[in-house]
Parts: C-alpha cells; structure tokens; sequence
C-alpha cells in the first residue's frame, strides 16, 4: 500500500477526530489515582465515547477487547484494562486510545504517573515526552522518514534507556494503521521522502532497561523482558507545508 497523502479537508477532519479523542484522554486522567483499577479508566472511557458520539477505534480491532490499552509499569503497550489490575502509588500508566470520526481515525497515548514516582521513574516520562516532540520537529516536507526515529533513538539512548524495535508508529487515516511503518530509531537522513499531506501517528515506547519485550499469553499484552518501567507517548501528527500539525492536542 503507497503512502496516503491527505487533502486539507481530511486533515480538518481527522483534527475534529483527534479534539473528541483529546475529551477521551481527558475523561481517563480524571480518574486516574491510587486505587482505581485500569478497568474503572476503560468504564471513564466508555461513558466519554457514549456522550460524544464516536467510535472506538481499538475495540474489536484484530479481536481487542477494548477501548483503552493499559499498560502498567512493566507493560509497553496493549495491557488490557481489568478489575483485578488495581494502580497503586509510584506505579505509571500508559493509556492509549483511538477513535474514529466521519470515517477519520486518531490515535494518541500518555503515560501517567500514580501519585509520586522514583526519580528515575519521573524521568523516563519526562525524556520519553521530550522525545515525542523531537521527533515530531522532524515531521517536515523534505525530511526524510527516519529523521523522526532517529530523534528519539539518539535521545533516549543518551540517557541508558531501551528503544522498542517490536512496536512502532505507522501512517493514520482512513485506516488505523497506515503506511509508512514510523519506527522509534534509524539513521537520519535515510527513509522516504516526508510529503505536504502524510499523517503519521508518532509513538515512542522507551525502557528504563532493555529494549527487548515479550508478549504475554493474553496474546496482546507487551512487557520488558527484564521488568523495567516503560514509558509512551503518542500524537497523531499532519506534515504541512507550514510544518508539522499536531492533530490530538
């Protein structure tokens, strides 16, 4: 499948897809605290779909189950929201969610803290953030596509930390996952041509430790291989001639 390029009004309307996802993201924060279960920030997340009228862009996706992924400490991506899995103080939740709106997908995640964290923890959030932003400087007309990686490889690996290979960011759209394939390292100046119109959603999934992960027997859940935290952030982001449009502020 080539590379999509959007018109300006598809882009318009995966912003509008991307403002609803934003009242979604905000609706989980509020319940995010010591002693919610990450199904009580799926039940936020249901009630916040249900009131705005859009659809849930993970559920049923490939058999997921939910709307939410709630990946827990340990877990990188695609932790699946339950009643026993109850969040305590010093722990992080990742929460990634999509929706999809007059046809138009948008796909953002963020890391949150539960009450205060180790030092160590509280940085990995804050330079696996400022990764996301750095790449997302290199989402131009012009730039190459491992650019974008490359940003949050030379960051992150700066700091000791694990860059995910197995997951990566991916061209949004029509689609959930488009083409490009938008990975968390290479080499800068390498990768297709980065075009006016292109929509990636840009994800960095970093480790306190390892970069190496196993998936669970549920078949979805991601953990490190050596039970460091993982942190992730994630935007759906349009390149403009104007430079890089974040759609899920």
């Amino acid at each position: 499948m080539a590379i999509q390029i959007k018109s300006s009004a598809e882009i318009e309307k995966m912003r509008i897809s991307g403002i609803a996802l934003r009242k979604v993201h905000d609706a989980v924060k509020a319940v995010v605290r010591p002693g919610a279960t990450t199904m009580d920030l799926e039940r936020a997340a249901e009630a916040k779909v249900k009131e705005l009228g859009v659809k849930p862009a993970f559920k049923g996706y490939g058999g997921y189950p939910a709307i939410l992924c709630t990946s827990v400490n340990e877990q990188v991506v695609h932790g699946i929201p339950n009643d026993k899995k109850v969040l305590k103080e010093g722990d992080i939740v990742s929460v990634d969610c999509g929706v999809v709106v007059d046809g138009f997908f948008s796909d953002a995640a963020v890391t949150h803290k539960i009450g205060s964290v180790k030092p160590e923890v509280e940085k990995l959030l804050k330079v696996t953030e400022a990764s996301l932003y750095a790449a997302i400087d290199k989402a131009v007309v012009g730039g190459r596509l491992f650019d974008i990686g490359h940003a949050v490889q030379s960051m992150c690996e700066a700091e000791g930390y694990g860059v995910v290979r197995e997951f990566v960011g991916h061209g949004i759209g029509r689609a959930m996952h488009e083409d490009p394939q938008v990975p968390n390292y290479g080499d800068a100046g390498k990768g297709p041509r980065l075009k006016a119109g292109m929509v990636l959603a840009i994800e960095p999934m970093i480790n306190l430790g390892t970069d190496k992960v196993k998936v669970l027997e549920d078949g979805w859940t991601a953990i490190t291989t050596d039970g460091s935290f993982s942190a992730h952030f994630e935007h759906t982001v349009a390149i403009t001639k104007d430079g890089p449009v974040i759609l899920t502020l």
